[in-house]
């Protein structure tokens, strides 16, 4: 019986798991929207989640240990340098003004060679950030 087992498995092992839920939030973290299938954006969801409030813990903070110990579980996790500093010093003075929802997931069609369930996952506040994050333009350049 799986009571009470919260952790989506995903039909990988752990070590698997864990690298690929911290690649896509390192995805996530750099792009601020990713496409993915709806298995793994709702897997992905509560540890961004978690992330931006180990952000908000260490936001206001003087440098001293509660920051760096911020800093030091995220890199735990996200295993990229690059990433945790672009998460506390881009992602999480935008995003985490809001009291708690940072992602959205936004139900797509099928993958068209397996019928796979897609989603797009972003931050709720993704307008702000387009400045500071690498979005793909969606508008062709050709109409006008």
């Amino acid at each position: 019986m799986r009571h009470r087992c919260k952790t989506v498995r995903l039909q990988r092992k752990d070590g698997h798991r864990r690298s690929l839920l911290a690649n896509q939030a390192c995805a996530l973290i750099e792009h601020g929207r990713i496409r993915t299938t709806v298995a793994k954006a709702k897997a992905l969801r509560p540890i961004a989640e978690k992330l931006i409030t180990l952000t908000k813990k260490e936001d206001g903070a003087p440098i001293d240990d509660r920051q760096v110990h911020a800093r030091r579980m995220a890199f735990r996790f996200l295993r990229q340098a690059k990433s945790v500093k672009r998460l506390f010093d881009v992602v999480a003075p935008v995003v985490g003004d809001r009291p708690g929802g940072y992602c959205r997931i936004t139900k797509l069609g099928p993958r068209p060679s397996d019928s796979a369930p897609m989603a797009f996952i972003e931050w709720v506040d993704l307008e702000n950030l387009v400045d500071d994050i690498d979005i793909e333009d969606t508008e062709e350049e050709g109409e006008e």
